[in-house]
């Protein structure tokens, strides 16, 4: 993790973390890396999404200033999700992909997220190139002249191509089912509803009406209990929420209830193990994943990986073990075969595929999986790393541990984009869950480490 660009892009309060200069500099920045790269006289291709924040717009063109200055050509996909902007990146031959946005944030945040040229998580040693960039500690490169200057190219057919790609991988018709889109006001409020009427549903869609300042505002999957409502009231048979960018997906079943990425990686791994196609017999999840995921697939004989958190060292995981399903509870769930990243809508619809398959709803599907309470408590702190190698720390954890035995788990970890020690602990109930919190966070606080 560098100084800017965390788990998770740059990401921060556009024109106050995140600026239009910053955008420039990253533009140029890639634009001349990648020109610098190519030995066949071609100039190098950049591919840019965003998502609906009003602040898109103006990191969406100082970009591709900074690209075309150094010599590279910018292709605008415009207001699109995340995977379609991986997807284009690989099968359209572009040197990079950039998506804007700041995922679940509210509207005034926003960020950059860089992908290499097979639409995966930019790699350390490039982000620490352009972090140099940033901090003026590398050579400044120099401006394209005369006919050498790039353009800048509207590419609205990649993001149709995606979503013909999207359409392509059903299996099933939906003709006959009711489902529910809630598009948080983000990347999906185009793509996901035409997916889904392509493939014959009967669509109802919310929060589809962006303005550039209501992105996530009580909608999506981090504000769910809407779709929750309208599932019951409007009698759907599935529902999907999306967050800003679409890379993640939550669902709600026919009574209004929630299956989270923990439900969504047990169903389909069992699929797939029905079919003899799970790779490995293992699903790989983090450490966030609940204890009652991992019993559920003990039952099922599936083995388990358990990642740090973060879609980037799923995906790193899977592809050094050829996994073909994993992901985190939030909903950030990797179908390798299909996609390099988390992808929402495609998640939905391979939801729907085992219910077509399976001939059963998805409260059925997600019985077997029981979530055991999980209380989780951010500490803000002065210092993370001491935290962590604090011997009195350590002891509480260890206390927490001993109390749960066999029957919860605990787990302390620094926050990848703050300065927050993260306290979980999952167990039989949430009076016990809390109890175990209290331990550890009373020894943070006896340190001397909370921030005030």
């Amino acid at each position: 993790m560098g100084k800017y660009f965390g788990t998770d892009g740059f990401r921060g309060e556009a024109n106050v973390t995140l600026t239009a200069k910053h955008a420039f500099k990253i533009g140029r920045f890639l634009g001349w890396y990648y020109c610098s790269r190519r030995n066949d006289g071609n100039r190098a291709r950049i591919v840019i999404g965003k998502d609906t924040r009003r602040s898109s717009y103006m990191l969406e063109y100082a970009l591709a200033a900074g690209i075309t200055s150094s010599g590279a050509d910018a292709y605008l996909l415009h207001v699109t999700t995340t995977p379609s902007v991986a997807f284009v990146t690989k099968h359209d031959g572009f040197d990079c992909g950039i998506m804007i946005s700041a995922s679940h944030n509210p509207f005034y945040d926003n960020g950059i997220k860089l992908l290499n040229d097979q639409g995966e998580k930019m790699d350390d040693e490039t982000i620490a190139r352009v972090e140099e960039f940033l901090d003026g500690k590398s050579g400044i490169p120099p401006y394209a002249v005369r006919e050498d200057i790039g353009k800048t190219i509207d590419f609205v057919e990649g993001r149709n191509r995606y979503v013909g790609y999207l359409i392509s991988l059903g299996r099933f018709s939906f003709r006959g089912k009711h489902v529910a889109l809630d598009c948080a006001n983000g990347s999906a409020w185009s793509i996901a509803p035409s997916v889904f009427r392509a493939l014959g549903a009967k669509v109802s869609v919310i929060n589809a009406e962006p303005d550039g300042t209501n992105i996530n505002r009580g909608a999506g999957s981090t504000h769910i209990e809407g779709l929750q409502r309208f599932v019951v009231e409007n009698h759907c048979d599935v529902g999907f929420a999306y967050d800003g960018d679409a890379d993640r997906c939550l669902c709600v079943d026919e009574h209004g209830a929630v299956v989270d990425g923990d439900k969504i990686m047990y169903i389909y791994a069992r699929y797939l193990q029905e079919r003899g196609k799970l790779v490995n017999n293992t699903v790989v999840a983090t450490v966030m994943s609940n204890l009652g995921l991992f019993k559920a697939l003990d039952q099922l004989g599936i083995g388990y990986a358990k990642t740090a958190v973060g879609d980037k060292n799923v995906y790193e995981y899977m592809a050094a073990h050829h996994n073909n399903i994993g992901g985190e509870q939030s909903g950030h769930i990797i179908f390798s075969k299909y996609a390099s990243t988390g992808d929402g809508v495609l998640t939905s619809l391979k939801m729907m595929e085992v219910m077509m398959a399976r001939e059963k709803t998805l409260s059925e599907l997600a019985a077997p999986v029981t979530i055991y309470p999980q209380v989780l408590e951010n500490v803000r702190v002065t210092d993370k790393g001491m935290v962590m190698t604090a011997p009195l720390v350590k002891q509480a954890v260890e206390h927490a541990e001993a109390l749960l035995q066999d029957s919860g788990r605990m787990l302390v970890r620094e926050s990848g984009t703050e300065p927050l020690i993260r306290v979980m602990a999952e167990a039989a109930d949430e009076e016990t869950c809390r109890k175990c919190i209290r331990i550890v966070v009373d020894a943070i606080d006896a340190c001397g480490f909370r921030a005030e």
